[in-house]
């Protein structure tokens, strides 16, 4: 056992399992069925890429628990979905019988930066990020002693080529592999510009799982992260991946975060303090192949923290998105303040070259936007076609800040407006009230509580809530804005 080889002494997954009776916890155990269906079936290869904090990594641990030798004998699945409702024969056949190469890109970088501060760590060769990578698999593969015994015949083999050395432990063990790397995409977000670093990148997943000898040495290859896999020249660069993302999310759309039935099943606990409608509101809204999704990290911590706010956005640097709004391809911020407001935009996803730099047009900009977890997206007829939309109000907080901080702010008219119909109605007047929502109305919105919604939308957030169809005594109130202060 190391940090690559059969990692096992931290797993998220096993720690969720074992605190379940006392964390929120969403058995999403059934995935592992079909990944089972997967294996050495020449459709092995699978990419499923969500944004942060939607159980990537939990879910990658989940599978490195369930394959992995290390984990014999835990007994971590039972009890679980996959042991009553799934193959059961299947379960036990592949469960904890695999080595497995467990790859954590974040992991891998932080050890490399520790390698360059130590002159002593340096190796002939080893000069790059990727170079590091490959040195740091196979070092770890040659501490396991049939492996080194396996290697050891050639003093050539294993030396630089991990292909190589995977080709000479597969001959001697008679086994597969099966490979899971999380945030697969770390080269091309944090090293934007280094195109080269890329290919480099891109060759090794190339040589691993594009030639009939590297095919040969895995039973299943499992790749994370939050941007799909890169294309080039309108190709995936690994088009022999089947992908999953959250433009295309396939059948896999009820594992890319909790569903509407789980989360009804999370505030039946009687320590949930938040109502279904509250976590609703906040954290639902990104509809993937006609599923509710809701961000599983928000849920989780709404719950645990007896409160309904906006977790999502200390997740990261809200830069990439200033970035892309500030081009303003073909009137973005536009687009984006309206989408804000509650409206909907149509793009296409057709030629997105799944990175954050070669951006063309505002049609890239919403794909990645989606990809991201800043926008919704549903489907259209045409498959390259999709919907944009800010999928709930937690998402929507986030924006209205960002935007807020940009200096074109104050000169948006429908900012100015929301706050005028404040203002307007504040001092209880009625003729400036009725006029702003009359020009609101001849929008493209349609009933009067939705005008008045979008009116107050921006001059509203800080201070007040709202509720529809809020119960009165004589019937309901079509909409209700309560101070958020007393």
């Amino acid at each position: 056992m190391g940090s690559i080889l059969n990692p096992a002494e931290i797993n998220f997954f096993a720690d969720l399992v074992k605190a379940k009776d006392f964390r929120v916890f969403v058995d999403k155990t059934d995935f592992i069925a079909k990944t089972n269906t997967l294996l050495n079936s020449g459709r092995n290869l699978l990419a499923v890429t969500r944004p942060r904090r939607f159980g990537k990594t939990v879910t990658a641990h989940m599978l490195l628990a369930y394959y992995s030798k290390a984990y014999a004998g835990q007994s971590i699945f039972d009890g679980l979905k996959i042991t009553n409702e799934g193959d059961k024969d299947s379960y036990a056949k592949h469960l904890n019988k695999y080595d497995v190469i467990y790859i954590g890109m974040n992991y891998i970088r932080g050890k490399y930066n520790e390698y360059l501060e130590d002159e002593e760590l340096h190796v002939k060769g080893v000069a790059t990020l990727v170079d590091f990578l490959k040195y740091a698999i196979i070092e770890e593969l040659k501490e396991n002693e049939d492996y080194a015994a396996a290697l050891s015949k050639n003093s050539k083999i294993g030396k630089k080529s991990l292909l190589s050395a995977l080709q000479e432990i597969c001959k001697y063990t008679g086994e597969r592999f099966i490979l899971i790397m999380d945030e697969w995409d770390l080269v091309f977000r944090e090293y934007q510009n280094d195109t080269k670093l890329q290919e480099k990148f891109i060759d090794i997943l190339r040589s691993l799982f594009k030639s009939k000898g590297g095919l040969g040495c895995f039973a299943l290859a499992y790749l994370t992260g939050i941007l799909p896999i890169k294309k080039i020249n309108s190709e995936s660069a690994l088009n022999n991946f089947d992908e999953y993302s959250m433009l295309t999310p396939g059948d896999y759309a009820p594992y890319f975060g909790f569903t509407d039935a789980e989360v009804a099943d999370i505030v039946k606990s009687p320590n949930c303090k938040v109502s279904h409608e509250e976590l609703k509101e906040w954290y639902k809204g990104y509809k993937i192949k006609g599923v509710d999704i809701y961000n599983p990290n928000s849920v989780y911590k709404a719950v645990s923290r007896n409160e309904c706010i906006s977790y999502w956005i200390g997740t990261s640097s809200n830069e990439e998105f200033v970035r892309l709004i500030n081009a303003d391809f073909e009137g973005l911020k536009e687009d984006i303040v309206n989408l804000i407001e509650g409206d909907e935009v149509t793009f296409s996803c057709a030629n997105f070259q799944n990175d954050m730099v070669n951006i063309k047009d505002k049609h890239d900009v919403f794909c990645l936007l989606v990809c991201l977890g800043y926008l919704g997206c549903s489907d259209t007829k045409n498959k390259y076609r999709k919907i944009a939309y800010v999928p709930n109000a937690e998402v929507k907080a986030v924006l209205m800040d960002i935007v807020r901080e940009q200096n074109w702010y104050e000169c948006m008219e429908t900012i100015r407006r929301s706050e005028d119909l404040l203002k307007a109605i504040m001092e209880l007047d009625g003729t400036t009230a009725a006029k702003l929502i009359q020009d609101i109305h001849n929008s493209p919105a349609v009933s009067l509580t939705y005008c008045i919604m979008t009116g107050l939308l921006w001059s509203t957030l800080d201070d007040y809530s709202y509720h529809r169809e809020e119960p009165t005594g004589k019937g309901r109130a079509d909409l209700v804005y309560e101070p958020i202060t007393t």
